[in-house]
């Protein structure tokens, strides 16, 4: 029996997921599930067999060895490494799992394809252009090279070439997503004119909503839309991402319910004096279990439908809220994410009052023991 050391859980509703791809994939072309990151917390195989029920065949994951992982436990699909190879282990994980790796040096090339050809084997691989991000790639102006180098690499094939937006999902930037479209586009045509034959992928989760028409890329990457966040929450184009639904919830359990006086204070520093007679439960959770101190003060809980605030600051396994007019007892479930009614604490109002984005609160939050519905 395996042994919890905290009273989290986070539970997954797999079937949401699944809701939210057959969604986005109504936008047209080829999805490719971006799973990396363990699912951005929702748990990297349980997800990929929940899609691969659904009729998707490529996932997207992180490191080489989250590929290899994901084909060791069953998967057939397609297995593209966002990161790509780092080590030189990473090399041989490619070629013996049947990964296809993002490519964005001429030093992996050289090493896959002097690899891939001693064993007599073809590595597949995706070529990442930089197009504006400055992160990862090939530039434009190593094309005409990049096509010399391809054509004395028999052990290499290239299967997808991609670029990843910087600014799809901030309507006051459109202007450089169109720059970078049309910056892509030209990379694509002259690879093709070069002989190669490809997918091409640009679009994540903001661009498949609202750029997927303005750029016909072949194959499109689904991220945090698939785990029911609208990357428009809080623009004027949020319509755009309409539809979506949550996959995660997590919760714990009250451990203790007492008065505070006015004029009493709470927890470590003082930070909190009660401003009224109150009525506060102690919750098992805290910046051990990846609830971040920074909610101190300004963050919320669900207790039976109804949001009740953080008093004091976040310690490391306990947290006060007030819950001053709500009936509970220790022992009671509350939600730190998801729950019911007017009260529901979406990862968007966790990332706002926590100062972060949606896709930290998953992926610490599925550090915690994970149960699926």
């Amino acid at each position: 029996m395996t042994i919890a050391y905290n009273y989290l859980r986070t539970k997954v509703r797999l079937d949401n997921i699944v809701a939210n791809y057959k969604h986005l994939c109504s936008f047209g072309g080829h999805v490719l599930a971006v799973i990396k990151a363990d699912a951005y917390g929702h748990g990297l195989v349980e997800t990929a067999r929940a899609l691969a029920g659904a009729g998707c065949d490529a996932f997207a994951i992180g490191s080489v060895a989250e590929g290899a992982a994901l084909r060791q436990s069953g998967c057939d699909g397609a297995i593209v490494s966002l990161v790509g190879p780092v080590l030189p282990e990473d090399d041989a994980m490619v070629l013996d799992f049947d990964v296809t790796p993002f490519v964005h040096d001429f030093d992996q090339l050289a090493r896959l394809a002097a690899l891939a050809a001693g064993q007599g084997k073809k590595a597949r691989v995706a070529l990442k252009f930089d197009t504006g991000m400055a992160r990862l790639g090939f530039c434009e102006c190593d094309v005409p090279h990049l096509l010399e180098t391809l054509a004395g690499m028999p052990a290499i094939e290239v299967v997808m070439v991609s670029s990843h937006l910087a600014t799809a999902d901030d309507p006051n930037a459109f202007d450089f997503v169109g720059e970078q479209g049309s910056k892509f586009a030209r990379i694509c045509q002259g690879l093709r004119d070069g002989g190669l034959t490809f997918e091409a992928s640009l679009c994540n989760s903001a661009g498949i909503l609202a750029h997927a028409t303005d750029f016909g890329f072949e194959a499109r990457r689904a991220g945090i839309a698939l785990y029911g966040v609208n990357p428009f929450a809080g623009t004027a184009r949020e319509p755009l991402g309409a539809g979506f639904v949550p996959a995660m919830e997590t919760v714990t359990r009250i451990v203790s319910v007492h008065d505070l006086a006015c004029g009493c204070s709470i927890s470590y520093g003082r930070t909190y004096t009660a401003e009224r007679d109150m009525r506060v439960a102690i919750v098992a959770a805290g910046y051990a279990d990846a609830y971040s101190r920074g909610l101190s003060n300004r963050g919320y809980m669900c207790l039976a439908g109804r949001r009740v605030p953080i008093v004091g600051r976040v310690c490391m396994q306990l947290t006060a809220v007030d819950i001053t007019g709500v009936a509970a007892a220790p022992g009671d479930v509350i939600h730190l994410l998801g729950g019911e009614g007017p009260g529901t604490i979406t990862a968007d109002d966790l990332a706002t009052w926590w100062e972060t984005i949606p896709y930290e609160v998953f992926c610490l939050f599925g550090l915690n023991p994970r149960e699926y519905c």
